[in-house]
């Protein structure tokens, strides 16, 4: 390479490297809960019935976790601050664009706080409500240059691989949803492909003043900045032509359909009457230091370390529901010596023909043998929708095929629902959030999930592995990794003995 191209690369690196100042950014925080609006009126005597807890109903079904979020906001008088780490153009978010647009329209003020690795094409939609007066957005640890975003990881690795994987959805600081469901047709059941199962939790009462407080930590962090010094400004009437594309995606059949399944739903029905049965419970909001987008967080103000005080040491057992899990050797020996102590102790996580990201797959796999010889239980959700939906109705509802819900319960009287993985990439690189709910009930439900829906992986006398997978009254035994091509397993044997388990 020539000096004249070496300059106009380094050149172009700086650019995608360069930030925009945050002088000036406007200062907002969570308006009080408590004044006379819809939501009050529905959630204050239910609350004072109930002093110091929170009431919370889980929402594992899609359609419920949609109806919750559009019901919210079309219920909103006052604020809407909503945070995600994946908001999709597809169907359902531009539903939800477009219930935020209304509610703006009707005075409510909206905070929009979007991870920004997962923007890609939607530049136009977000500048568009950022145009609108009572809207605001803003992007975390953003990409200065908004067309190529691998120049933007060649020049600013360090910041951009640390991403907010919060989830949060706030009405009016009276009722909020968190979680681990992003916004898209796969986290809703809008879709005749591949779903998740997946898992948030609406509350009401105290919980909520946490949330909007967290709410409020991140978007003023020194990663949050406002979109407009960053995308190109939306032109004149962007907002209505915005309006009626999402009429189109409203009256289109399939659509208009799953709208009017989802408003049949008995659970759409109570909640829009204010009918909704809740648990009652003692909830805690736990959140990363938003600082940990900048790599400054104290170690004490991880989620993680919280967790652990909260917890402290299992007594009887503890389950745990990942994903994207990837011990290391430090949690192997801290699981070792756990159920050394004769702690009963299960993981699901995703098998091979059901993960979406190989390489975190090949991150666990090689852990598989270590944690069974400790004796934990290891299952392997298989893909199976319906299965998968019947399980997961244990806890309530329904939803897909493909997991995405992070749960631990532990001694079976404490439960955490959240967006945490247990995995290198949730512990050191990207903010995580959730919610800690003192249940039985809620704790009793979660090991339905491991019965019937998953394969459970054994260790032979030989110290081979092998599956185990019910099917009615059948017992079958699979002594090769059930669900992989040759192929796909021979890539995740490659990718297991690559140095990337810290990126996971």
């Amino acid at each position: 390479m020539g000096f004249a191209a070496l300059v106009l690369a380094a050149g172009l690196l700086e650019r995608c490297s360069t930030l925009p100042s945050l002088e000036g950014r406007s200062v907002s925080t969570a308006l009080p809960a408590g004044a006379t609006t819809r939501l009050d009126r529905m959630v204050a005597p239910l609350v004072r019935a109930h002093p110091g807890k929170s009431g919370v109903y889980t929402l594992a079904d899609g359609r419920e976790a949609l109806a919750a979020r559009l019901l919210l906001a079309q219920a909103a008088e006052r604020s809407l601050d909503l945070q995600y780490y994946i908001w999709r153009g597809d169907r359902s978010g531009m539903l939800l664009f477009d219930a935020l647009r209304a509610a703006a329209d009707r005075g409510v003020r909206v905070r929009l706080l979007l991870d920004d690795s997962n923007t890609a094409g939607l530049d136009a939609a977000l500048a568009t409500l950022d145009l609108h007066p009572n809207i605001e957005v803003r992007l975390f640890n953003p990409f200065p240059l908004r067309s190529s975003r691998t120049l933007g990881y060649l020049a600013d690795f360090a910041r951009l691989n640390r991403r907010m994987h919060n989830k949060a959805f706030i009405a009016d600081g009276e009722a909020a949803i968190v979680g681990g469901r992003n916004v898209g047709d796969e986290y809703f059941d809008v879709t005749d492909g591949v779903a998740f199962v997946d898992l948030d939790v609406l509350a009401v009462g105290p919980v909520v003043e946490q949330a909007s407080r967290d709410f409020d930590r991140y978007w003023a962090s020194g990663s949050s900045y406002p979109a407009d010094r960053l995308l190109p400004r939306a032109s004149a009437g962007a907002i209505d032509r915005l309006a009626r594309a999402a009429r189109r995606v409203e009256w289109h059949p399939a659509t208009a359909s799953y709208l009017q399944a989802m408003r049949d739903l008995p659970f759409a029905r109570d909640l829009a009457a204010g009918g909704l049965t809740l648990e009652w419970a003692a909830v805690r909001m736990l959140s990363d230091d938003p600082a940990k987008g900048l790599g400054r967080m104290a170690p004490q103000a991880s989620l993680r370390a919280q967790l652990k005080a909260i917890f402290g040491d299992p007594a009887t057992e503890l389950d745990l529901v990942s994903p994207y899990f990837v011990p290391t050797a430090a949690a192997l020996d801290w699981f070792a010596g756990t159920a050394g102590r004769g702690v009963k102790i299960r993981v699901l996580t995703y098998s091979l023909e059901a993960t979406d990201v190989p390489a975190v797959h090949a991150g666990y796999a090689r852990w598989r043998k270590p944690l069974l010889a400790a004796g934990i239980s290891v299952y392997e959700l298989r893909r199976e929708p319906g299965r998968a939906r019947a399980k997961l109705a244990a806890i309530r509802g329904s939803s897909g095929a493909s997991l995405h819900a992070k749960v631990v319960t532990v001694d079976g009287v404490r439960v955490f629902i959240g967006s945490l993985n247990f995995d290198p990439r949730s512990a050191l690189l990207n903010t995580e959030t959730g919610l800690v709910i003192d249940s039985p009930a809620l704790a009793r439900a979660l090991p339905a999930v491991f019965e019937g829906a998953a394969y459970e992986v054994r260790l032979s006398e030989a110290a081979e592995l092998y599956w185990l997978e019910r099917r009615g009254a059948q017992l079958l035994r699979h002594d090769t990794e059930p669900g992989g091509s040759p192929w796909r397993r021979a890539g995740v044997w490659l990718l297991s003995r690559l140095p990337i388990e810290s990126l996971l």
